[in-house]
């Protein structure tokens, strides 16, 4: 099976989304193509735990590929379902021709695609320019709404994180010269970076790994680099954000797991855990006030997302096999959890017009069905149970404290409930209560409730089971993922 072949859905959709002329048929295509693409993801997933990696011309797809490439196409789903709703508000409320929705459907499929490439690129310079192409792919988006701060939001998103991947850039090609000198050969396959990087030299793994850092931690979300983060997923689509927050972040942080993995054998896991440690840490530390503080929702939700990409570099920096196992089920919970908070919170944004939290009171009665996604996605952001964010950050705490990093696990446990303590304050604040301004005329056809219900329930169920039950598939994918990242398994 050919592993291109998991890209073929989205470029196809793209085409025929620019092609069609006809709003009602750009959404059907494009929920067609989604779901196409979330079945063949789930094939070549399926083909990978079943007979291995799958490999080809500068392309491979194991364990820890299939993993991120079934996430992001699950996401790509329920936002492109999500999307038809929200393309006819803003089509009635901003005058929008069909143009708009060729543009914003094609970018859409063709932003899917770029993260899709992340996955199966076996070549660390492929690597590079899919996590490029994905900034690229999705400013547009960013900037959909044309207004001032959209295109601002726009602009600082693509300087900050083509500064950021030029970084990455530079460490990438000191990790190719530190594999000529091992003898190596000039190959960039990551593959080939693991048979040689006991050879390689120390000092100049350990200076490449700390460009690649800061380089893929600035897409990432990871502080201090993460400026550009809420201003995109503030301004961005509701549909646009749930994917940058839930996948793209993500695409970003698997590319900063791959050189984790290639540095593993040449660096050993003390140096790893700092550098991980601090930038970690420092997310956290720097998402907390924020979060406290904030006055629009959807910027809250974004810091939210830099609290939450720090608790995974906190797991890496762990580095015990328990501890990279809860890492990615963590990888998965937040992406089914952030999705539902942005869609929910497109959906509160249509009903009062207004993205100040202040604002916004009685969602559960305004918007019952808005008001109660929002409400349990918060909750989940929050790692109460029985969510399953709540274990993933049970077991990786534990392991913290378990491998005796009692003073960054507690200074972990802090922040999170500093974290909890702002998401909570500010959820209740908006799910209960009097409404305090009158309310847009313009309201959502509640005849078209089920197009945002579907997504939102095929988000919501998966996030609570995970908190009380892990499939034993599931449970081995993790475990085989986890071999993975510290280097005793290929895929």
């Amino acid at each position: 099976m050919p592993v291109w072949l998991l890209l073929i859905a989205p470029v196809a959709t793209a085409a025929l989304c620019w092609i069609v002329e006809s709003p009602s048929l750009i959404t059907l295509i494009s929920v067609l193509g989604s779901v196409l693409c979330f079945a063949v993801c789930g094939w070549q997933s399926w083909s990978v735990l079943a007979g291995g990696p799958l490999v080809g011309s500068g392309l491979r797809l194991d364990a820890l590929g299939a993993y991120l490439a079934l996430i992001i196409s699950a996401i790509a789903l329920a936002a492109s379902l999500a999307s038809g709703e929200f393309m006819r508000h803003e089509a009635e409320s901003e005058k929008l021709g069909p143009d708009s929705w060729k543009v914003y459907y094609g970018l859409f499929h063709l932003f899917v695609a770029t993260m899709l490439l992340v996955p199966i690129a076996d070549n660390l310079g492929i690597l590079w320019v899919a996590v490029e192409a994905t900034t690229l792919s999705s400013a547009f988006l960013v900037g959909f709404h044309r207004h001032h701060h959209a295109v601002e939001a726009a602009w600082k998103y693509v300087i900050l994180c083509s500064v950021g991947l030029a970084f990455a850039l530079f460490g990438t090609i000191l990790l190719y010269y530190a594999g000529l000198q091992a003898g190596g050969g000039a190959s960039l396959s990551w593959t080939h970076f693991m048979e040689i990087s006991a050879r390689m030299d120390p000092k100049i793994v350990k200076l490449g790994l700390l460009f690649v850092v800061l380089g893929y931690g600035t897409k990432a979300g990871l502080a201090p680099m993460h400026t550009w983060l809420p201003d995109a997923h503030s301004q961005a689509p509701s549909p646009v954000s749930a994917m940058l927050s839930g996948v793209l972040l993500t695409s970003a942080f698997y590319a900063l797991v791959r050189f984790y993995a290639i540095a593993m054998p040449c660096l050993g896991p003390a140096f790893l855990s700092r550098v991980f440690l601090f930038f970690g840490l420092g997310s956290l530390a720097i998402a907390a006030p924020f979060i406290l503080v904030a006055r629009d929702y959807k910027r809250l939700l974004a810091y939210s997302s830099v609290e939450h990409m720090g608790f995974m570099a906190l797991g890496l920096g762990i580095g015990t096999p328990l501890a990279v196992y809860g890492t990615l089920l963590h990888l998965l919970c937040h992406a089914l959890a952030k999705s539902l908070a942005f869609l929910s919170a497109g959906r509160i944004l249509h009903a009062f017009g207004t993205r100040k939290i202040t604002k916004v009171a009685g969602a559960l009665s305004v918007a019952p069905e808005a008001g109660f996604f929002f409400l349990a996605a918060v909750l989940g952001l929050c790692g109460l149970p029985p969510f399953g964010i709540f274990l993933s950050e049970l077991i990786v705490l534990s392991q913290g404290f378990a491998s005796g990093r009692i003073l960054a696990s507690v200074a972990a446990g802090a922040l999170l409930v500093t974290v909890f303590a702002g998401l909570l304050y500010h959820a209740i604040g908006m799910s209960f209560g009097q409404v305090r301004r009158t309310l847009p005329a313009r309201r959502p056809d509640p005849r078209r409730l089920w197009e945002w219900m579907i997504p939102a329930a095929l988000l919501l169920v998966p996030l609570v089971l995970l908190g009380c039950w892990i499939p034993a598939a599931l449970d081995a994918w993790l475990s085989l993922m986890a071999r993975i990242v510290l280097g005793g398994s290929r895929g």
